[in-house]
């Protein structure tokens, strides 16, 4: 039986397996909200055979916008269009649907990824804002120096994650990942590169984490228990002078006891200009180990997983939990149907797609030569119409009668 395909729970949540599409900024968004490609896009992801997918970061206001197409997720609007999309969403596959939430802090205000052949910082005349925030440390040569938080403006924050929090759970997603790394608001916090302050907020890591505890906390506070609550987490800024795993570790312990189910391990980006070792297949994997290791968390893997072998060899010997994909994803939007056949797993596929399956499909064999076939077939129970696919339903209770 393949590992990876085997059930898994994160919080309150039973997923089919464990594989995660982790979130993905489209730049798609108008003044936050939510467009037909986001709907085109998550619709395809959850057809991916994944377990769950989880959106891209979501700012929980409008300073912590990274671009002008990021998503938001603190107005009626945004709100509303979110709300569609995931009762949409919900009726193509049993997969469970997740939102990231994020403040990018002193890295707002940036050209898209498509548009920074200009130049990555967003010059006034295109409408850059005011980034925020620990310290006034501009991130690179040409950034805007960002406004110092105040201890209110530290807090609205806080509250804005809670309340951002509470419009995810009222438009329907399952899951709800706090982003702590990647150089944005939180993962400044955090490292001592970045925060410089000499309050409550900055100095010891105690007081460095403070901020993303508290985010936790508050969220934890509104987030139904039900649902799954996680957090990305840099493991290392790749410099003596910067957060360690060690760091990393000690913190996932904190916010384990303030609720948490899990911790996705990330690394550096807090700026430029730090050698890190170069990317390879599974490079950051080892981090994840780490929070399995040293804490009662769920561990999502990421970093360069691309095959199902590679997948599957991380779940089954224990180095994580899960694992989360992105771009191998948009590569091949059906990796995990595709990952199933290689790994000799029977999955569900949309009724739609049904004569795709391996064991409904005579030429699957000539066009994936290396798929395995599945090592039982799996009944699929009719649907009730072919527009839609429902979530399993709770198995009806034996009869009294005589």
């Amino acid at each position: 039986m393949s590992a990876l395909f085997s059930q898994g729970r994160l919080g309150g949540l039973d997923l089919d397996n464990r594989i995660v599409v982790s979130p993905m900024c489209q730049y798609s968004g108008e003044r936050g909200v939510a467009q037909p490609w986001h709907l085109i896009h998550i619709g395809n992801l959850m057809m991916s055979g994944a377990g769950l997918v989880i959106m891209e970061a979501t700012s929980v206001e409008a300073a912590g916008l990274g671009t002008h197409g990021c998503l938001g997720l603190y107005t009626d609007e945004q709100e509303k269009a979110l709300g569609s999309l995931v009762a949409q969403a919900n009726k193509l596959s049993s997969a469970r649907l997740g939102i990231q939430l994020t403040h990018t802090g002193r890295k707002a205000a940036t050209r898209t990824i498509p548009e920074r052949w200009r130049g990555e910082p967003l010059p006034p005349e295109e409408g850059a804002w005011k980034p925020v925030a620990p310290s006034p440390i501009a991130y690179d040569a040409g950034w805007q120096v960002p406004e110092e938080l105040t201890e209110d403006g530290i807090r609205n924050i806080i509250q804005a994650f809670a309340d951002s929090a509470v419009r995810a759970d009222r438009a329907g997603f399952d899951l709800v990942e706090i982003h702590g790394a990647h150089g944005y608001l939180i993962h400044s916090f955090l490292s001592p590169i970045t925060n410089l302050r000499t309050d409550g907020w900055g100095g010891s890591a105690d007081r460095r984490n403070r901020f993303a505890i508290e985010i936790v906390r508050a969220v934890r506070a509104v987030w139904p228990r039900s649902k799954a609550l996680g957090f990305r987490m840099n493991s290392t800024d790749w410099t003596p002078e910067g957060s360690t795993l060690d760091d990393a570790v000690d913190l996932a312990r904190a916010l384990e006891t303030e609720g948490l189910d899990y911790v996705v391990m990330s690394s550096g980006n807090i700026k430029p200009g730090i050698a890190i070792p170069p990317a390879a297949p599974g490079h950051q994997v080892p981090f994840a180990t780490a929070i399995k290791k040293g804490t009662g968390l769920a561990a999502m893997a990421v970093g360069m997983i691309a095959k199902p072998e590679q997948a599957e060899a991380v779940v089954a010997s224990d180095e994580a939990d899960f694992v989360a994909l992105a771009r191998p994803m948009l590569d091949n939007p059906r990796w995990g149907l595709h990952a199933a056949a290689a790994l000799g797993a029977d999955i569900r596929y949309p009724p739609q797609y049904i004569r795709a399956r391996p064991n409904n499909w005579l030429g699957f064999g000539f066009v994936h030569p290396d798929a395995k076939p599945p090592a039982t077939t799996q009944q699929l129970d009719r649907p009730k119409s072919v527009s839609s696919w429902d979530r399993p339903a709770a198995p009806e209770k034996p009869s009294t009668a005589a």
